[in-house]
């Protein structure tokens, strides 16, 4: 296994004031609805540009909702996490915690 240059660090969502977000489809307003393509369109250009390594959710809606992803320093991954849409608009609460890729599945196409 090689090291990462840079330091990884994971981002864990929680509910924030509305906990049937997790659980429940239909709570979703339209402007939930919004920030959540913002949240999406976020991951998606920082993991295009090599920076998340990974993005998803449980699907029973208990399970953790995680982003893994790289940072030169804890400041700036705090950064990151606070400036993500879910966590910025206050729908969802995360907690950062510096994190290491011990096995990561090589995939090849073809």
């Amino acid at each position: 296994m090689t090291d990462s240059v840079e330091p990884e660090f994971l981002y864990q969502f929680r509910p924030g004031d509305r906990p049937e977000l997790a659980t429940d489809p239909s709570s979703w307003t339209e402007a939930d609805d919004r920030i959540s393509t913002e949240h999406y369109e976020r991951l998606r250009e920082a993991t295009e540009a090599g920076r998340v390594i990974l993005a998803g959710r449980s699907q029973d809606g208990i399970g953790p909702a995680i982003v893994i992803f790289r940072a030169r320093s804890e400041q700036e991954a705090r950064r990151f996490m606070e400036e993500d849409p879910f966590v910025a608009s206050g729908l969802f609460r995360a907690s950062l915690h510096p994190f290491r890729a011990a096995l990561v599945e090589q995939r090849t196409e073809g």
